[in-house]
């Protein structure tokens, strides 16, 4: 038994601080600890939706198709902005198959047909409200119905790497790649590679 049995969580006050481009809300609580104890805390939650993201592999080429893209959260940390990550993007009310598929063809050019689904998680549970569901994608070049690079209604800027996948996961090592999913995918492909 595990002694966070009896923990218990009541909502007093769930207060949105900014409805602009995402949800931030403060929500207080009563907390009841696993030994009894009431305290009344608060936390900021920030709720942008679910989102999918995939990784795209070329078993023939050995290569794993990427995107670049600017991030003002990166930015703003002293960070140059420009991450290297799987194709991702929110649900928008879609089931998580449907938008990976659809976010995969606008970012990358790229029409999946055999979509795995993986796994999902939160990605910052301390904080934000966000379920990322992963999937993987054998791709060929026959795939690539297009160039890719995002839509311009959604001031998509994006360029579309071709990486082979043992330069890819050395790029976590030098810090080139520092994005969470994209990470996690890439370590699932080494983990996995002989049945990709």
């Amino acid at each position: 038994m595990s002694k966070l049995e009896n923990a218990k969580v009541e909502i007093v006050e769930d207060k949105t601080l900014s409805d602009d481009w995402y949800h931030l809300r403060k929500v207080t609580f009563d907390y009841t600890n696993s030994r009894g104890e009431v305290h009344r805390l608060s936390r900021e939650c920030y709720d942008r939706g679910h989102g999918a993201t995939i990784l795209l592999y070329d078993p023939q080429r050995q290569v794993v198709v990427l995107v670049k893209q600017f991030r003002m959260p990166a930015y703003v940390t002293g960070h140059s902005g420009w991450v290297i990550e799987t194709p991702a993007g929110l649900l928008d009310g879609d089931h998580p198959e449907e938008a990976i598929r659809r976010e995969a063809v606008e970012e990358t050019g790229y029409e999946v047909r055999e979509v795995r689904f993986l796994f999902e998680c939160f990605m910052s549970p301390g904080a934000v409200t966000e379920r990322i569901h992963f999937f993987y994608a054998p791709i060929d070049l026959s795939h690539q119905v297009h160039d890719g690079g995002g839509l311009d209604e959604e001031h998509e800027d994006i360029e579309v790497l071709e990486i082979p996948l043992d330069n890819a996961l050395a790029m976590i090592g030098t810090g080139e790649i520092c994005d969470g999913k994209t990470i996690m995918l890439l370590q699932w492909a080494a983990l996995n590679r002989e049945r990709l």
